[in-house]
């Protein structure tokens, strides 16, 4: 499963200054989410203030890198022709455990069978020489 990843030549994530910490992470192997100082609150996209509280006093933290299944979509025509090589392959949402939801890459089969709840890891898998946080079933 993972090697059909391995060898794709897809675009990159768009690094900004907010974002860079989450993606050096990735690259090292390590989850890491933003948490607000004043709230406590977890906070997935990376962003430069707390969408629930609205302070910007969000510091890096590790995370657990796991979470479970809330959706997903099987993709048969991707948006960008790279990843035709590769579909159909599924995209989900995946409820992270400290809080937030991430959409991701799921390594599993497009005919596999998969239910809500499902219990993910995270998988890194080096894409076109940037590493990108997949996730896989934990069962």
């Amino acid at each position: 499963m993972i090697e059909k990843f391995e060898s794709l030549t897809v675009p990159g994530p768009t690094i900004t200054p907010i974002t860079k910490p989450f993606w050096d992470a990735v690259a090292r192997k390590e989850f890491i989410l933003q948490k607000c100082c004043d709230c406590g609150e977890w906070v997935f996209y990376p962003r430069s203030h707390c969408p629930h509280c609205w302070s910007n006093q969000l510091e890096w933290t590790p995370a657990s890198g796991n979470g479970k299944l809330k959706t997903w979509s099987v993709v048969h025509r991707p948006g960008h022709p790279a990843w035709a090589a590769v579909a159909p392959y599924v995209l989900g949402v995946v409820e992270l455990e400290e809080g937030p939801s991430m959409q991701t890459h799921l390594l599993v089969d497009s005919d596999q069978e998969l239910k809500i709840g499902l219990p993910l890891k995270v998988k890194y898998i080096k894409c076109n020489d940037v590493w990108l946080p997949f996730f896989e079933s934990k069962e």
